[in-house]
């Protein structure tokens, strides 16, 4: 037996529980490529921009935007940029002097000044725009004579084995000052002025395919802070040791000399051009931490105007090729090297990222400084910029194979200064990457043109490219490159960019060549070669790189227009000068294809809008011609329908003989019963009680259905006046319904026109008696909802109403012809209004994805829009060169103003900007 509580369960089951309906899949029905389509639409902004202006009413960006070439572009000595900005630096110099000395002042650097945005801590010097402050940052500035006891620029001029690194991560910078030391007046060539007794020293560098000048004070960063500002600590220390002039031996210890700077600093304890050359490329770029980190090439680009490309040893196909372009160091180009570019891709251990292979340090740049081969040994001069860490493998210092005399050839000397030698072939194992940069002289002429392009997500060559023109045949230097955005750190939103190019010659399907890749340096790729005189077109590829996570300017913007205003305006200028390039001026044979191409556009759409009022015309004469069309089969039909009607009356009443038979037959109606009027079917061969009392016709025709009269159209106000004013004689059989009010039934149409009475003698009463009947009739009909036929309720107003009964004389294909009209012109209207075009029942079978609720509008909000500023330089020997940008034209731009591929470009150049 089963317990009471399990008896009462299973007595009493318990309810299932119900199951949780998951909400049904929406199921969308769509052409699968549409669905791709309306992605890439979404995906892609319709109009495409970049900002190019920082700062509200930049006069001056706006002045230098205006003095861009426009057009074709012809060549110039490549160093004439160079003397034109060494001339500006050194003027400027000479007046500040001039000033300083008059008002018995040092220079002060209003627009970077150190020591005040140290002490203020606002780190505008230090710092770029979003940049998160470093831990450890100096803590005084003092300028050169309280930091030196006998400062001098240049003790034996510029060496390498003057470079040492600070607190900094720019050893990309100072190797490339290591090899611009090895060759003559390179170093004196970027410090083109000073005074310093003042204070003032001037230097430039190249940005951006032009010099520009960096003018600065003598004050300099220091490791250690002032004597009342240091730490209780600290002074304690000095106060036991040196009771009396503690303050001034702690100054002689932390403050004094090159070993207190905290940046870069020269071996010598009196030498100064090192830190202030520095000093000037920080402040060239923003601040010192938009110099941490980065490619020597590009380094030596911005001291030398050169041109770099980057080489990987396992690309080498010929290494004693590459050795005999080595051998050339110091004289056509400059290299330097790196080690383990690739060792942390597998996540390596961060705490060895400065350990070392044979004692070469990873991820740091090396520069080379000689090439020598003797005896058969091929032998290379490499500098590390720390100035300490050498190489410990073959020929390093204390090798076997140093002897005295390869000490005396090499002319090398022991000891732990950052200066070694490696065998070539220990340096293509040991280091991965070379940066090779040619430089340029007085025989090289240069030419360039900057512009702007829309980047597609999806890389191809752009529409917009280069031509190029050569009158004699010359070894030429092509590079395209990118604007350096190190100059406006914090500003370069979210885009980063890889250039790549074709060079094809007019008239020649084959390409000739293509741009060397770069793995690392993304700011300029180039190519170097001989070409015959002609026309060439540089076909430009970019790849586009999207990091949402980064800030756009507007957030930068938004972000630092209260707190760093100062360093906002300084990053500001320096991005709408360089986008200032990219600003597309329209030429006067674009200005002319614009106008003509403007003029072709408003004729088509005149064109189209005459077609289209032209289109209505004929539609409205068309309907109208329907219309009359219409009107007069109404009327010819109307008149045949009175016609017939009235020969039939006439007819009967002959036959009759006498005007009794009228009477006759408004009895035979008064006699039909209430119940008649609801006319039903009946099976053929069966006689009805209407046909039992109507002797004339009978309200079914042979098929069993009834015959239904349809009401005539309404006549003009003076027929109708002229109408009523007509007696009525009589009626035919059943045409009028009898007195009593009908229940159901489809009721006669009321014979609303009469034909004139030709029986004088007709009797006054019975036309009295109709008349009378005829109204009734008309009432009663008003007050009928509906009638019903074979059982099927129908709306008195949607249908003509039929007639109960027809005169026997009146065949049923009489009134068809005047019944059908109706269905007549509704087919014949209908195909004649029918629209003209008929939407796809596809695009109704699958309607768009992206009408639901819940599609994902992330790319709609901030879609793709990546625009690329470029420019190209042309570097020749031999004859003249010329370039010009070739943009699309406009009538292949303004085909589809919503074409989310067209580029930007092409809008700016519409608008004639």
């Amino acid at each position: 037996m089963s317990a009471p509580g399990e008896a009462a369960d299973f007595e009493n089951p318990q309810p299932a529980p119900q199951s949780v309906q998951e909400s049904p899949v929406k199921v969308r029905k769509q052409l699968p490529q549409r669905g791709v389509d309306e992605f890439w639409q979404k995906f892609t902004t319709k109009f495409p921009g970049k900002v190019h202006s920082i700062l509200p009413a930049d006069i001056y960006a706006k002045t230098k935007a205006s003095k861009n070439t426009k057009g074709v572009v012809n060549g110039q000595i490549a160093v004439k940029s160079y003397d034109q900005a060494a001339a500006e630096c050194k003027h400027a110099v000479e007046k500040i002097a001039k000033e300083c000395r008059r008002v018995n002042h040092k220079y002060r650097d209003p627009h970077f000044d150190i020591e005040f945005d140290l002490k203020r801590n606002r780190r505008d010097c230090l710092d770029a725009l979003g940049e998160v402050p470093d831990k450890t940052y100096p803590k005084s500035v003092k300028r050169i004579p309280d930091i030196f006891e006998n400062p001098v620029f240049f003790e034996e001029g510029a060496t390498a084995s003057d470079v040492r690194q600070g607190f900094n991560g720019d050893c990309w910078f100072l190797s490339a000052l290591c090899a611009l030391c090895n060759k003559k007046d390179l170093v004196n060539n970027v410090c083109v002025a000073r005074d310093e007794e003042v204070g003032v020293y001037g230097f430039v560098f190249h940005r951006d395919g032009e010099w520009i000048q960096t003018i600065i004070d003598d004050k300099l960063y220091l490791i250690a802070s002032d004597w009342w500002e240091s730490s209780d600590e600290e002074k304690r220390v000095f106060w036991i040791v040196n009771r009396g002039d503690a303050e001034k031996r702690y100054r002689k210890v932390n403050q004094t000399g090159s070993k207190a700077l905290y940046f870069a600093q020269c071996s010598s304890e009196n030498e100064t051009w090192l830190p202030l050359l520095e000093k000037a490329f920080a402040k060239a770029h923003g601040d010192y931490s938009a110099i941490d980190g980065g490619f020597t090439g590009e380094a030596i680009e911005d001291l030398t105007g050169g041109v770099t490309t980057e080489l990987f040893t396992t690309d080498v196909l010929n290494k004693h090729k590459f050795w005999e372009e080595i051998m050339k160091v110091n004289e056509e180009f400059l290299f330097s090297c790196a080690a383990g570019t690739f060792d942390k891709w597998q996540g390596s251990d961060l705490a060895s990222s400065y350990g070392a292979r044979e004692n070469i340090v990873r991820m740091h740049a090396y520069s080379i400084m000689e090439a020598r081969e003797i005896k058969g040994n091929r032998l290379l001069k490499v500098r590390n910029p720390w100035g300490e860490g050498e190489w410990r493998g073959a020929w390093s210092d204390g090798s076997e194979q140093w002897t005295p005399e390869w000490m005396e050839l090499l002319n090398h000397r022991f000891g732990d200064d950052g200066q070694f030698w490696i065998s070539y072939e220990d340096l293509l194992r040991e280091y991965s990457s070379f940066d090779r940069t040619r430089l340029f002289g007085p025989d090289w002429q240069i030419t360039q043109q900057w512009t702007s392009v829309d980047v597609p997500w999806s890389a191809d060559y752009n529409k917009t490219k280069f031509s190029v023109t050569l009158t004699k045949r010359s070894p030429v230097v092509i590079v395209l490159s990118q604007l350096d955005d190190r100059y406006y750190k914090g500003l370069q939103g979210q885009y980063t960019f890889e250039l790549h190019f074709r060079l094809d010659k007019d008239g020649e399907q084959d390409y000739i060549v293509r741009s060397h890749g770069n793995y690392s340096m993304s700011r300029s790729v180039s190519t170097d070669l001989e070409l015959d005189p002609g026309t060439y077109s540089v076909l430009m590829k970019i790849t586009a790189r999207r990091y949402q996570d980064d800030d756009t300017p507007e957030d930068i913007i938004r972000k630092n227009v209260k707190l760093r205003q100062n360093k906002l305006i300084q990053t500001g200028l320096a991005y709408d000068l360089a986008h200032a390039k990219g600003e597309i001026r329209e030429t006067e044979a674009e200005k002319q294809e614009r106008q003509k191409g403007e003029s072709k556009r408003k004729a088509a759409e005149k064109k189209k809008q005459c077609a289209m009022k032209r289109e209505d015309m004929l539609k409205n004469w068309q309907h109208g011609k329907r219309e009359k069309a219409r009107e007069k089969r109404h009327a010819k039909k109307r008149e045949e329908y009175e016609r017939k009607k009235a020969e039939k009356r006439r007819g009967s009443r002959r036959a009759e003989g006498t005007v009794a038979g009228d009477a006759t037959a408004v009895q035979t109606d008064q006699a039909i019963a209430p119940e008649a009027v609801n006319v039903t079917t009946a099976a053929p061969g069966v006689e009805t009680e209407l046909e039992k009392q109507s002797a004339a016709g009978a309200i079914e025709d042979k098929t069993g259905e009834p015959t239904l009269d349809p009401a005539p159209l309404p006549k003009p106000p003076s027929e109708a006046k002229a109408d009523e004013s007509k007696p009525t004689n009589g009626a035919p059989l059943g045409t009028i319904a009898e007195e009593s009010k009908p229940t159901n039934g489809t009721l006669a149409e009321d014979n609303s026109v009469t034909p004139k009475n030709e029986e004088k003698d007709a009797a006054t009463s019975t036309e009295d008696s109709t008349a009378q009947k005829s109204r009734q009739f008309e009432a009663a009909l008003k007050s009928i909802p509906s009638v019903t036929v074979n059982g099927a309720p129908t709306p008195i107003s949607e249908a003509p109403a039929p007639s109960v009964a027809a005169p026997s004389s009146l065949a049923p294909n009489d009134d068809y012809q005047y019944d059908s009209d109706a269905s007549f012109e509704s087919s014949i209207d209908s195909v004649l209004d029918f629209p003209t075009q008929v939407d796809d029942p596809a695009e109704e079978d699958y309607p768009s994805p992206m009408d639901g609720a819940d599609d994902n509008t992330e790319f709609e909000n901030d879609p793709w829009n990546a625009v690329c500023v470029v420019g190209l330089r042309v570097f020749f020997k031999d004859g003249a060169c010329s370039i010009e940008t070739v943009r699309p034209r406009q009538e292949e731009e303004s085909l589809d103003l919503d074409d989310a591929s067209k580029g930007a470009s092409g809008e700016v150049e519409s608008d004639g900007k």
